[in-house]
């Protein structure tokens, strides 16, 4: 029976076993925010591999990283909107009470995630 693994990569087949595994690991880096305005969690997040792939992977999976507001209405034709969702690149937060900017927060979560081997700052005590 085969072990269920979180995901391949395409160009040099290393495995993730689990989501947390593929956020931690230091080779994998955010780069992008592919919209799909009619079903958010069908959106994708691309990443790109030390090796020099690029993987995208549905917005759907990292949904329960995220558990606060998820505004009803999509802002992005309102005059307030910045076109941030439409620029692959832009990973930054969204201002806007828009329908889209939860997926804007979970891209936060996933660039602070902790990276394996990288050391864990704590707070001294005040003197």
């Amino acid at each position: 029976m085969s072990e269920k693994l979180f995901s391949r990569c395409s160009t040099c087949g290393y495995l993730w076993k689990s989501r947390d595994h593929f956020l931690a690991d230091p080779r994998i880096e955010m780069v992008g925010y592919q919209v799909q305005f009619d079903e958010l969690l069908e959106g994708l997040f691309m990443f790109n591999h030390r090796c020099g792939t690029t993987l995208s992977l549905k917005v759907e999976i990292f949904r329960n990283l995220y558990n606060g507001s998820v505004f009803e209405e999509c802002q992005k034709d309102e005059p307030g909107c910045s076109g941030m969702c439409i620029h692959r690149e832009n990973l930054m937060p969204c201002p806007l009470h828009c329908e889209c900017s939860f997926v804007r927060e979970i891209i936060q979560i996933i660039k602070t995630w902790p990276k394996a081997g990288t050391p864990k700052v704590r707070s001294l005590p005040e003197l």
